[in-house]
């Protein structure tokens, strides 16, 4: 088969680079797109084509598709972070949401027709099930969970009139490590608020614990970030085949884990004892959210390899490799 290429935009972030060299590992090509607003010049292999840009630059797209060849995008560029996107919601919609239509057009004006989207179970909100599907209404509850909707609005209907073939991927707790070198260095993530206090000898905080959940603290669907990767790669490969695809896949494990189940899972894997702190519930935080990835196993063949020990041991080995 004829190698082919995709631009990767926020390909310099910690889920983005994982995705990046996922692709080059399938015998693919990466070209990595980023304006180095959060992400990591250092996280991009020195062999990796990358473009310093943003998504509201479509002069730089377009050249970015045309001189690279691409021939797929996946789009994970974005502002993230619920809590954040209440106090500037501004900013979330003109980057989330003008960066994806900048997106498009430059990608009709090259003639490029593979796209794979990073969605977000936050447009599911608070649902009222325990186990969310891709049929779930969508009910978001921050302007970040709004735009990442609206962003699979505008792509379906590009797509309606267009010969756009395309998938969004709905991750939920994206976790882990798949390379030292690549780490989560988000400031409002559990993991890596976590790791940072415990390398640092402190207590770590946990946002709430009156949720009506079993413990009181919030339930996520935690997965591995180098399965989340390797979704990716079974999207583009289906794209690339010409089989069918769905609209969207829920990228998760299945399983609710509480955030102290978290901290026990990294007290056991350590082998550290700590005490922890409990604030005020953070805005635009549901209380539980968990899914099935049926829908991405049986049609990408693909599916979760890692549990909760491998998460938080590769993340703790990637936080030490940085942090020492």
């Amino acid at each position: 088969m004829e190698q082919t290429t995709w631009l990767v935009t926020g390909g310099a972030g910690y889920i983005g680079a994982h995705v990046a060299r996922a692709l080059e590992e399938s015998g693919r090509r990466a070209v990595v797109l980023d304006d180095l607003a959060s992400g990591h010049r250092e996280f991009v292999r020195p062999q990796t084509p990358f473009v310093q840009a943003s998504l509201l630059d479509p002069g730089a797209l377009a050249a970015a598709l045309h001189e690279h060849q691409v021939s797929g995008v996946i789009h994970l560029a974005a502002l993230k972070y619920a809590g954040v996107s209440v106090q500037q919601p501004l900013e979330f919609y003109e980057v989330n949401v003008t960066g994806t239509i900048r997106l498009l057009q430059a990608m009709r004006e090259v003639g490029v027709h593979q796209l794979v989207f990073s969605s977000s179970a936050a447009i599911f909100g608070t649902p009222d099930v325990q186990v969310v599907t891709e049929e779930t209404a969508t009910t978001p509850e921050s302007p970040y969970g709004e735009s990442k909707l609206i962003g699979e609005w505008l792509i379906r209907d590009y797509a309606r009139i267009s010969d756009l073939r395309h998938t969004s991927l709905r991750y939920f707790n994206v976790v882990g490590s798949g390379y030292d070198d690549v780490f989560d260095t988000s400031p409002h993530n559990l993991f890596p608020l976590v790791l940072k206090a415990i390398s640092q000898g402190q207590a770590p905080v946990v946002f709430g614990t009156d949720y009506p959940t079993p413990d009181g603290s919030c339930v996520r669907d935690y997965i591995h970030v180098a399965d989340v990767a390797s979704a990716h790669v079974a999207a583009a490969a289906r794209l690339e085949s010409g089989q069918p695809i769905s609209a969207a896949y829920n990228l998760g494990v299945g399983t609710g884990t509480s955030v102290l189940q978290i901290l026990e899972a990294m007290r056991r894997v350590l082998g550290r004892d700590f005490a922890h702190e409990v604030a005020d519930r953070r805005p635009g935080d549901p209380a539980r959210i968990v899914t099935t990835n049926a829908k991405a196993h049986a049609e990408l063949d693909w599916k979760a390899e890692y549990d909760l020990d491998a998460m938080v041991a590769s993340a703790w080995k990637a936080w030490s490799s940085h942090s020492n």
